[in-house]
């Protein structure tokens, strides 16, 4: 076997692609890079009532979306429920594997002497040295691993250390139901052999599945991958991620206005770390990602943190590629901001024009859309409270004077329209702020927007003319 690395991002398709499971996936994807090795996708189907297409899709949109790429095809675990049969058939041939023919009342009667006694439900064994010629009619058996019910399994964790269970802890696990479909133990441990997995990093709900799945590869004589499993995150109150923490879908954060830059350096930050650096550039973090850098504790998830670190990289974008990742949302956003699903070519060239006042503000997309407002707000502006509070009857008395004072600019820019604002506040002794900020009510319709001579440019000569004389 090659040393070449290997590892694997393998979700369950019953729903979108969490933040946790985005996370795995950064991670998986991450240590491949470093090591110029693969990272593979497999779709772990072979739940046939909750798998959707819908959700495959999603996955598949989420991992894209956030520039994570995976090599070869995607393997669908279903589709090999052949291949595990078989290698639960040569563990029976080989004695690592027997027919267990226990009935469900059995079972259930162990399940309840286990509930009696306060302790995890374990099958007992009854048929691991049985002769299967005694097995009552009628009763279709599974097939159990053969497990060891002495010494010691032990996974040599690359966070959480050595992690070791005793065996007589562990019962017989079933390797095949009686249906004859796999359980998702044999699959997982079958998938990542023939995928010649070298590295599985992943969650640690999957601790004690990790102790499980050692004994299905020494059972099998197979190498058993390095095992990494990192701690869930937790919402900011220190409880289990849910919903009301944030626990959304990948395209959720999308639809909110962040963007994938900004989500996947937030994901390397929940949980790993260098040092005390916040901002990394993607190939600071294929060079320095590590996996002795993981904490064992959880992380916790904040949204203010991740508001902020977006706010930041979107100061960063070309302001092109920000009208861009703009424009992908709109047909989700449009609506509430009264847009359709795509810009005209004018309100195009003024949001571009506009770019570098808005993105010196606005942590979210969202949050960029609603204060560009002002460029395609219908006529008459309807003012805010307060915007209609600065826009007071003097304020309005000033309007038609001011606006003779802007229309004789020639050079329609910032510069030359802030110096013609500075010397009508000073003809008519008056702090720029008792001019600036009623005209900015009544070019924007708010208190706050953009640098006001920046906004004046962008809206245009005529434009700023027709709104001021709307408020006359």
């Amino acid at each position: 076997m090659s040393d070449a690395v290997v590892t694997r991002f393998a979700p369950s398709p019953t729903g979108f692609l969490h933040i946790g499971g985005a996370r795995t996936a950064l991670f998986n994807w991450l240590y491949a890079r470093r090591h110029g090795g693969k990272m593979l996708l497999r779709i772990e189907d072979t739940d046939r009532e909750r798998s959707t297409e819908p959700a495959i899709a999603a996955i598949l949109d989420g991992l894209s979306w956030l520039g994570l790429d995976w090599d070869g095809e995607t393997v669908y675990q279903f589709a090999r429920a052949a291949r595990h049969r078989e290698v639960a058939e040569q563990m029976l041939a080989a004695g690592k594997a027997y027919y267990c023919y226990a009935t469900p009342q059995e079972l259930e009667e162990m399940r309840e002497k286990a509930r009696a006694e306060g302790r995890p439900m374990r099958y007992d064994g009854r048929w691991r040295d049985r002769d299967p010629a005694t097995a009552p009619a009628g009763v279709k058996p599974v097939i159990r691993l053969r497990a060891p019910q002495t010494g010691e399994t032990v996974v040599e964790d690359e966070v959480q250390g050595r992690v070791v269970w005793q065996n007589e802890n562990l019962d017989d696990l079933v390797l095949l139901r009686s249906d004859g479909n796999p359980t998702y133990m044999l699959a997982v441990v079958v998938d990542d052999h023939d995928m010649a997995v070298t590295h599985v990093i992943r969650g640690d709900d999957h601790l004690t599945n990790a102790a499980r799945q050692t004994q299905i590869y020494q059972a099998m004589g197979w190498r058993v991958p390095s095992m990494s499993h990192i701690p869930l995150i937790h919402g900011a109150d220190g409880a289990k991620l849910s919903k009301r923490h944030g626990a959304l879908g990948v395209d959720a954060y999308r639809s909110m206005g962040y963007l994938p830059v900004a989500l996947r350096n937030y994901l390397l930050r929940l949980g790993w770390s260098h040092g005390d650096q916040e901002i990394f550039s993607t190939e600071e973090m294929v060079s320095l990602f590590n996996l002795s850098s993981i904490g064992r504790s959880p992380a916790r998830f904040d949204y203010a943190k991740l508001e902020s670190l977006n706010g930041l990289y979107m100061r960063q974008s070309d302001d092109r590629d920000l009208l861009d990742a703009l424009k992908s949302i709109l047909p989700e956003i449009g609506p509430a901001h009264g847009l359709g699903p795509e810009l005209d070519p004018a309100l195009e060239a003024k949001l571009l024009a506009a770019m570098p006042g808005l993105k010196e503000r606005a942590k979210t997309l969202i949050e960029l859309l609603d204060s560009a407002s002002y460029l395609f707000a219908k006529r008459p502006l309807a003012l805010d409270q307060k915007a209609a509070t600065l826009l007071d009857e003097g304020a309005r008395q000033r309007m038609p004077s001011l606006a003779e004072k802007l229309a004789a600019v020639n050079d329609w820019t910032p510069a030359p329209l802030e110096a013609a604002v500075r010397a009508f506040a000073e003809e008519h002794a008056l702090k720029l702020g008792q001019v600036a900020q009623p005209l900015r009510a009544a070019l924007t319709g708010r208190s706050q927007s953009p640098g006001l001579f920046d906004v004046m440019a962008v809206l245009g000569r005529e434009e700023t003319l027709a709104r001021l004389s709307d408020q006359t």
